[in-house]
């Protein structure tokens, strides 16, 4: 796979993978963690493509643990390539642009691999992870190979695979892709987004106003947090009634998160619920505010 200065490789059927392990292998990572924005873009990727394109592939950002091996994949973008049965070619000057024009935005992403659509593995993915395993040297790169579950039959899914060469004399084609946890995770502030775009998969045909406001997103979270209250009592209930076993990893999780309240304090849960609930509003009053004082010096702007 020549990679040269032009903006597209093209790459010819490789050679049979070899069978000997090499010694030199990068240190694999533990653990990769996929947020949902990434997982939006790909998926936006997918649905633009072309019909004749069997799969769409892209680059992965985010940033590594010191030791390399927790890796978290903030965000992606969609890299330009055509594929076929005789050749792939991909566009690496279209990549590099891409990559330095998010950098200036997010300086501290960097690239961690690569993703593609669909679940197969072949040669072309093994000359494309070589590419890429360059773009994150001295660190592994990976790639999260994503079913959609768009098509007929296809059940959507993650996977995530890290490359570990082959042979004696290691060939840029000739490697294995090895699996490697991988689990979604989405930050509080992502938590909003995609209870309405739950929702609204769950009741597509549904006519209420969407987005909901912001009264009714609170009442939908209390009744969220009561309902999880009482599976919690119904749980510890069962267990000191001898019908089930009790969990200590659960055990000590409960005892952490009572602990945030006052301990031996009648009312304790409920200070701490008005708390909260006083910051929460104080923000909202915040924003409220700074929203208003905007709109005023715009229309002061147009006056002067």
């Amino acid at each position: 796979m020549a990679l040269g200065g032009s903006s597209a490789v093209h790459v010819q059927p490789p050679t049979p993978l070899s069978s000997t392990l090499s010694s030199a292998a990068p240190r694999t990572p533990s653990s990769i963690t996929i947020h949902p924005v990434a997982l939006f873009s790909i998926l936006d990727h997918y649905l633009r493509r072309t019909q004749d394109q069997p799969r769409v592939i892209g680059t992965l950002l985010g940033n590594r643990s010191p030791d390399g091996t927790q890796i978290n994949v903030c965000s992606s973008f969609a890299v330009l390539h055509s594929e076929t049965d005789e050749q792939v070619a991909v566009d690496m000057e279209y990549h590099r642009t891409m990559y330095e024009l998010h950098s200036r935005v997010n300086p501290k992403e960097t690239i961690v691999g690569w993703y593609s659509t669909g679940s197969n593995l072949n040669t072309y993915s093994a000359l494309i992870q070589n590419f890429y395993s360059q773009e994150t040297a001295p660190h592994q790169a990976i790639h999260v190979a994503l079913n959609t579950g768009a098509e007929e039959g296809e059940e959507a899914g993650v996977q995530a695979y890290v490359s570990s060469p082959v042979g004696v004399f290691p060939k840029p084609e000739n490697c294995i892709f090895v699996p490697v946890p991988v689990h979604l995770q989405f930050r509080d502030s992502e938590r909003g987004g995609l209870d309405l775009l739950t929702q609204t998969a769950l009741s597509p045909n549904s006519t209420s106003a969407q987005p909901v406001t912001a009264l009714e997103n609170l009442d939908a979270a209390l009744t969220t947090v009561s309902q999880m209250i009482d599976r919690v009592l119904a749980y510890v209930r069962r267990v000191l009634a001898g019908e089930v076993e009790g969990d200590k990893a659960l055990g000590r999780y409960l005892m952490d998160t009572l602990g945030v309240a006052a301990v031996g304090e009648k009312g304790g849960e409920d200070k701490t619920f008005n708390a909260s609930l006083q910051d929460t509003l104080m923000i909202s009053y915040l924003a409220t505010l700074v929203r208003s004082q905007a709109e005023v010096s715009a229309r002061l702007a147009l006056v002067t």
